[in-house]
């Protein structure tokens, strides 16, 4: 009977430390959006009900990094700890190294207030699980990191900025990167353990992406402005579930792409405005056997009511694309006349890939004068590492149904440029109402085409 009792009191008790612990502060809010294709609900975590945590009262100062970095870090541990909190950055410049997220926390810039990250590299060791161009290694921590977590965002009126005097002595490619290139490629592509893709050292000179949500859920980001970048600017990798909207990303850097969704499914990108060097959007899935291995493609992408001032393309795919890319909408976007740009849609691969695309769709887009055309698609684009290394594995990249509908330009080279492969031709491409006021070369200039139809 003794023993009965005792049984049912430590019931009674284990009961009562469950209720007792701490739940999330942290609801889900569902974000609905309308796709040519079936387009699951994104939920976004709402923090309404949480705590502010302002970094004053971690001890952050103006122009100490160090007090700084380890006040953000602190808050953010105090807001996980709760179940959610907000860390409040107040207006004033504040001087910072990297920090990482946690799960169920906002992190809210007030109006006026700037994070301003150091460039020097030994800021953002230890090394962690990252990517460079497609390919997972351990590298420099990007300034604001996420792993596995749950429940994130970034939000407010203030400013994220990297000082960029360091990193942009790295834009170049000496022979030590050169090298340490064709020691990554190698090791991904015989699918060598993560220990040994050591990348972060001076030599590789690897420069971080400035935001990475690495294998995490439900993320928003709203309103902030983000500026300068020492490579991708927002990276959501492997990650699921994200939204971000009404944000200003100036970058003018090397491989300064304003968002590089990789491996990443069920993405809104709305109402934002994108001053970049390289592509505005970039959607990628990995390069090569690791991408193959982890067979997770980029799916239900919509980016809809953003402007783009400067890039290469309006929208990139590729030519990371092992994972697959598949279910792509980009609807009612504006380029700016003046803008330097090269496509609006600019699809791109190589024999190495192996990949697939299909289901992109562009709508309702608006656009001054283009250096090149309005969509692209290149099969054969395989930039330094065409001569870097040799082809380990071949496996093309299937290419098809791609839809283009109310796409205006007022000069352009050509309207559309198709280089497809004899032995796997692109596939199933439409174009109604794609025009320009002026086509300087040809209309369409096509290779290896199947069913390509245009109804202007």
């Amino acid at each position: 009977m003794k023993k009965l009792t005792l049984c049912f009191v430590l019931v009674l008790s284990l009961i009562f430390l469950s209720f007792k612990k701490d739940p999330s502060l942290v609801t889900l809010k569902e974000v609905v959006v309308k796709a040519p294709f079936e387009m699951p609900a994104i939920k976004i975590p709402d923090f309404s009900k949480c705590k502010e945590f302002s970094i004053v009262d971690f001890g952050a100062i103006k122009g100490d990094k160090n007090k700084t970095s380890d006040a953000i870090n602190k808050a953010i541990a105090k807001a996980n700890k709760a179940g959610g909190g907000i860390v409040v950055i107040p207006e004033g410049e504040w001087l910072t190294k990297k920090f990482h997220f946690k799960s169920n926390v906002n992190l809210h810039l007030k109006k006026g207030a700037v994070l301003l990250f150091s460039e020097e590299p030994n800021d953002y060791l230890p090394a962690v699980n990252s990517t460079w161009e497609g390919y997972e290694c351990f590298n420099y921590s990007p300034l604001i990191y996420a792993y596995k977590c749950k429940n994130i965002s970034i939000t407010g009126d203030g400013e994220l900025k990297a000082k960029m005097d360091i990193w942009k002595q790295w834009f170049t490619r000496p022979k030590s990167h050169m090298e340490s290139l064709k020691k990554l490629y190698n090791l991904a592509s015989y699918n060598k353990p993560m220990k040994e893709r050591q990348m972060a050292n001076d030599t590789a000179r690897f420069r971080p992406q400035f935001i990475q949500f690495n294998r995490c859920e439900n993320i928003l980001m709203d309103g902030v402005s983000i500026t300068n970048s020492p490579f991708w600017t927002i990276h959501p990798f492997l990650s699921k579930d994200v939204v971000l909207r009404n944000l200003k990303v100036y970058a003018h850097g090397h491989n300064n792409d304003g968002v590089d969704p990789e491996m990443s499914q069920n993405v809104l990108i709305e109402n934002c405005v994108f001053d970049q060097g390289d592509d505005a959007i970039a959607i990628k899935s990995g390069c090569g056997k690791n991408a193959w291995l982890l067979n997770t493609p980029s799916k239900n992408i919509v980016i809809r009511n953003c402007t783009v001032k400067n890039g290469h393309q309006l929208v990139a795919i590729g030519s990371e694309l092992s994972g697959g890319i598949e279910n792509v909408f980009i609807d009612n976007c504006t380029v700016v006349d003046g803008a330097k740009l090269n496509h609006l849609l600019f699809i791109k691969t190589n024999e190495r890939r192996g990949g697939f695309v299909k289901n992109i769709y562009m709508s309702n887009i608006v656009s001054g004068k283009i250096d090149a055309g309005i969509l692209g698609i290149d099969t054969d684009v395989l930039y330094q590492w065409r001569t870097l290394v040799p082809t380990i594995e071949r496996r093309l990249t299937p290419i098809k149904n791609v839809y283009l509908n109310n796409v205006k330009a007022t000069d352009v080279k050509f309207i559309s440029k198709i280089s497809g492969q004899k032995e796997l031709p692109v596939e199933n491409i439409f174009l109604t109402n794609v025009s320009a006021d002026a086509v300087k070369e040809t209309q369409n200039i096509h290779e290896n085409v199947l069913n390509f139809v245009n109804k202007n």
